[in-house]
């Protein structure tokens, strides 16, 4: 279930509601019995990077990870920054 932010309008008191879709939207203040408001705050999922655009799959895409022989290069790169982690400092 969802949970939602409310402000009264009159006190300023806020609070989080765990509420179904089917639940109708509060009303009044538990405070003070005074209007409320539906907060809406930023979304908690962000994409970042490259993403899945419909240039991805095309024959053309260039690809990260690979050099033009197919193999990966990022491989020998990243075993030496995991053994730089594991040895411990001098």
């Amino acid at each position: 279930m969802p949970t939602y932010a409310y402000a009264c309008k009159q006190c300023g008191h806020r609070f989080d509601a765990v509420q179904s879709f089917a639940d109708p939207t509060l009303t009044e203040c538990p405070e003070c019995g005074g209007p409320l408001r539906k907060e809406y705050g930023s979304i908690g999922v962000t994409f970042n990077g490259s993403g899945f655009y419909r240039t991805d799959s095309r024959a053309g895409a260039k690809s990260s990870g690979s050099d033009a022989s197919g193999g990966a290069t990022s491989s020998t790169s990243t075993s030496s920054k995991t053994e730089a982690k594991a040895s411990p400092a001098s």
